[in-house]
């Protein structure tokens, strides 16, 4: 027989005697620390205005495509400048390739951009200033946010000088990175072919998990500045240790399904002339919003979770009125006749010592 007691209202999740029953959820964030971090981390993702911030960033990442393809241009421009064989020879290629009639006009656009390769160049350095500050603004921004930084926002001049010196060093983070992954993979070629196992598949094997365990510890040098250091306040590097190995294992994987969906996407039509840009599109998309909820990952783990600091009573200010009570109909002609004895025996007392001087 169950006593009252111990029933438990189905609709409310309440017992008889008023407490409530944790929830499956919550039962389970109990039981595995790592699942709580989770959805900590998606919630600070979520109030933070993570997929907002995201779009931003991807934007800014788009629009910095027209001027690195412009700078891109002109320094091709500046190569056939000087190489006139090589010249030349792309010009006889595009004249073969294409319809009569249409090559002369592509070798004209070519004579026309090598001739302009100044202008072209210098527009494209101005443009990608431009949007790369407005790219790396947005992400310390968001960065920043995910933190739950609280600091007075600096003026706009140090904002800008900081934020430029922060794209140069993620430059050379990147730049960094690529120089690693790229020597770690030819010298595992290079090593293969010395010792004459490049045709064994084990041999193979072992030197592709090393240049994996390479470029995961360039991708994970690069997210360690990128979390640590790119917010307004920069962190500890300590601090976001654990989150920039979660970001360059994420990384890697999402490097890897993005290559899927790139070469499915351009296999129509339609999809070789739009699929990569659009690819580009889902995968800034999708990069954004990783680095953001890794960011809020590291901010939620329990040595990195700042104080909340409880918001100040609201201060009421009530004026203190005293309201004196008036004197009714009847006490006022009492006051009024009481006066007007008192003036009447003044003015006696007054006569008589008048008199009694005289």
């Amino acid at each position: 027989m169950t006593s009252a007691a111990s029933t438990t209202d189905s609709t409310t999740g309440t017992d008889a005697s008023g407490t409530t029953e944790p929830t499956q959820l919550e039962k389970l964030r109990a039981k595995y620390p790592w699942l709580d971090h989770l959805i900590r981390a998606a919630t600070r993702y979520t109030e933070k205005h993570g997929d907002h911030y995201a779009a931003a960033i991807t934007f800014f990442s788009i629009l910095a495509l027209v001027p690195l393809l412009m700078v891109a241009f002109a320094a091709a421009a500046f190569v056939l400048a000087n190489n006139q064989a090589l010249l030349t020879e792309i010009q006889n290629a595009i004249t073969a390739a294409v319809p009569p009639g249409l090559g002369d006009l592509l070798n004209s656009v070519i004579d026309q951009a090598i001739a302009q390769r100044n202008a072209v160049g210098i527009i494209g350095l101005l443009g990608a200033l431009f949007s790369g500050l407005g790219w790396m603004s947005n992400l310390r921004e968001a960065l920043s946010e995910q933190w739950d930084q609280r600091g007075e926002p600096p003026s706009i001049v140090k904002r800008y000088g900081s934020d430029l010196l922060a794209m140069i060093g993620l430059g050379l983070a990147f730049g960094l990175s690529f120089a690693i992954t790229g020597v770690g993979t030819g010298l595992s070629t290079t090593i293969l072919e010395f010792l004459g196992l490049g045709d064994e598949t084990w041999a193979r094997f072992l030197f592709f998990l090393a240049g994996l365990v390479i470029t995961l510890a360039a991708n994970w040098l690069v997210f360690l500045w990128v979390i640590a250091r790119l917010p307004r306040e920069p962190v500890t590097l300590r601090s976001a240790v654990r989150a920039a190995l979660f970001a360059a294992v994420g990384f890697v994987i999402l490097q890897q399904i993005m290559t899927v969906y790139i070469s499915s996407v351009t296999n129509s039509p339609a999809g070789a002339a739009f699929g990569p840009i659009i690819g580009l599109l889902v995968f800034a998309n999708f990069v954004s919003r990783f680095i953001l909820f890794v960011t809020a990952w590291a901010a939620t783990l329990k040595e990195n979770e700042r104080e909340e600091l409880p918001e100040p009573a609201p201060v009421i200010v009530r004026p203190a009125i005293t309201v004196g009570r008036t004197p009714g109909p009847r006490a006022t002609a009492g006051l009024l006749g009481a006066g007007a004895l008192l003036g009447v025996l003044g003015l006696g007392l007054g006569r008589t010592r008048r008199d009694r001087e005289n």
